[in-house]
Parts: C-alpha cells; structure tokens; sequence
C-alpha cells in the first residue's frame, strides 16, 4: 500500500544530528521534494513506547496521575513507558504496568500502534490491553518519577477526557480503542 504514495515521497539528501539527549535524537535533514526541490525537515527521533489500557476484574481501568514539565502541569493517563533498547514492545508494556502501578495482568493483547507527532517525530506508541489486572509487586518507579495510581470506570474516562482532565495524546487514543474493544468487541 505504501507504494501507492511513491509520488509523495521525500528522500534524504544529507543528515545532520542537532542534539542527542537521553530521549531525543533532534535532527535537521536536507530533503529533496516530489517535485526535485529541496528544504530541511527537522524532527525527533525516538525509541517509541507501549501504553497499556488495564482493566481490573471489576472493570475499572487504572490510570496515574504524572507532573509534566514541559506543560507545567500534572496529567491523567494511561500506564506508559520508552522501550528500552532489544526490548519487545510486550516486555514494555508488561514491565511499565508493574513498575509504574503495581498491578500485573493475566491476559495481554496488543491493539494497535499510533504515532503520536507525525509533523515533527518518529515515535511510534504501541498500544495494549491487559485484562484481569491485579495487585503484583510493589511498584519500582525509576528514580526521578512520582506518579499517583486509581482507577475509573469507563464512563468516568470518557467524561474527564469531555471535560478536559484528559487531554494526553497516547491516553485519548487508548480510550478510543478501549471504548471499541470493551464496549463495541472490537
């Protein structure tokens, strides 16, 4: 299907690494354009994440509650986490619920991939369900995080994202495929 759009590709003339960080490569690369011009693309490259809808037995899903800097503010979401290098997307997934919630589940299914800044990033979140969700472990938050844990039911996600408490991308996505699946049998 991609080679549907050969007529919209743009290829790489030169490449150049602006900034190299612990979770961002910046880059400015020169491009040549469909019609033979060229102009510079700047953008993020990034080792892509898992995001995890967890549905406790009795329905309620669990979220945390996360301070992000760059917005100054703290924010409702979904259980989520950078792959590591060599590392499954399931591993993630499995190993960022336990350690940022807690809970551990008892059925995995992956649902779906989304990007969530096409305009400006390479990151791809891979996104999954896991059902039975259940005390574990404690929790083993990395050093620089602190993250509140609860749970809502469905309904109350849906309103806090109609209200604007939700408004994180990889969670609004989530939510999208959790209502398909928990409620339409996507």
């Amino acid at each position: 299907m991609e080679d549907d759009y050969e007529h919209l590709r743009e290829v790489e003339i030169a490449g150049t690494s602006v900034f190299r960080g612990n979770l961002l490569d910046v880059r400015c690369d020169k491009v040549r354009l469909p019609d033979g011009e060229s102009t510079l693309r700047e953008y993020i490259r990034h080792q892509g994440a898992a995001v995890v809808i967890a549905q406790r037995a009795d329905q309620r899903l669990i979220f945390v509650r996360q301070y992000r800097y760059p917005l100054q503010r703290a924010f409702l979401e979904l259980p989520a986490g950078k792959i590591d290098p060599g590392e499954a997307p399931a591993d993630t997934a499995r190993r960022e619920l336990r350690e940022e919630t807690g809970y551990v589940a008892e059925q995995w299914r992956h649902l779906g991939v989304m990007h969530p800044c096409v305009g400006y990033s390479d990151e791809r979140i891979e996104i999954f369900l896991a059902s039975n969700v259940r005390r574990g472990s404690p929790r083993a938050l990395d050093d620089n995080e602190f993250i509140d844990v609860f749970s809502l039911t469905l309904p109350e996600a849906l309103e806090a994202v109609r209200d604007g408490r939700i408004t994180d991308a990889k969670t609004l996505s989530g939510l999208l495929w959790a209502e398909k699946v928990l409620v339409s049998g996507w």
